[in-house]
């Protein structure tokens, strides 16, 4: 069985990394295309193409999502997956060309490896490559390659995460979360209430109540995708994915804050009814689960520890 945001018909994820920098980027294509929404819920959001998701714009759907690494610069990875899907024949058709749809959002890995490798245009290009129906590796893979959590206190302090996903079927009803996790604050198993990964010398809100944030607190951000086989418009996709930010409060403390960039997307490509509220409420509970197993597949590296024992 695929438990995995690939699960849902018409979702391809493919990922792309340089493994010795710790950086890499996320595609998750929709060839057929998939109405879109996205929620920026953080402070220190970094985006591309989000305002012609905004409902009263006339692009009905998207073609392909981006998630990177590099900060500002992994943007550019966009600009690959736009080339492929070009080669494809794949885009909205203007008439003179077709041109692929394609949202990114990012985060900052720039602390972790080396700062001045980031996600381009020729990785972009390699994810789209490579993305498959196939469940996808979760970890250290992807943009998730640099992510890292529990940063509030320094990276001395920190802890390495990942990139994971969950999917559920409610009786035909499919709601699948990818999402890389490099939060300034903690990962909380919402089932349990423990702490499972970040800062390693205590909780971060407890830490917070004497202390002032660190520069590196600075470097974070939870950026994901859901996707579901329900019809839904774009005002309600974009319902779905505020919905789904309620996930990442679930399992991440604190999460949105003005140090976070946190940036959740939603695809909904159209081939069974649903009520909105019921997928967006399961929207939240895969997309906590997914971030749990973000950080429980990460592995160490550039001096960070994996998931605490």
């Amino acid at each position: 069985m695929n438990h995995t945001i690939t699960a849902v018909r018409g979702i391809e994820v493919g990922h792309a990394q340089n493994e010795k920098a710790l950086t890499g980027c996320t595609v998750i294509l929709c060839r057929k295309g998939a109405v879109a929404g996205v929620d920026v819920r953080g402070g220190a959001p970094g985006t591309r193409e989000t305002d012609l998701l905004n409902p009263i714009d006339l692009v009905q759907k998207v073609h392909a999502i981006v998630l990177a690494g590099g900060s500002a610069f992994g943007l550019d990875a966009a600009s690959g997956v736009m080339h492929y899907l070009e080669e494809q024949k794949i885009g909205y058709d203007t008439g003179n060309a077709k041109v692929p749809i394609v949202p990114a959002a990012i985060l900052y890995d720039l602390g972790l490896g080396r700062a001045d490798v980031r996600p381009d245009s020729a990785m972009g290009y390699v994810a789209a490559t490579q993305a498959s129906s196939a469940p996808p590796r979760e970890g250290n893979f992807g943009a998730g390659a640099g992510a890292s959590v529990g940063k509030m206190r320094g990276m001395k302090y920190a802890m390495k995460s990942g990139i994971g996903t969950s999917s559920i079927n409610i009786n035909g009803l499919l709601i699948g979360a990818l999402v890389a996790v490099n939060a300034v604050g903690d990962v909380v198993n919402p089932k349990t209430g423990r702490i499972i990964a970040g800062m390693r010398s205590g909780s971060t809100l407890a830490w917070m109540k004497k202390n002032q944030p660190r520069s590196a607190s600075k470097s974070n951000t939870v950026i994901g995708v859901i996707a579901t086989n329900a019809k839904l418009t774009k005002a309600e996709a974009t319902k779905v994915a505020q919905m789904a930010q309620d996930g990442l409060a679930q399992a991440i403390r604190p999460a949105h804050t003005l140090y976070d960039g946190d940036t959740i997307f939603a695809l909904a490509t159209g081939e069974k009814k649903a009520d909105v509220s019921m997928v967006g409420a399961f929207a939240a509970e895969v997309m906590a689960e997914a971030i749990v197993r973000a950080v429980q597949a990460a592995k160490s590296a550039g001096g960070l520890s994996g998931l605490l024992k």
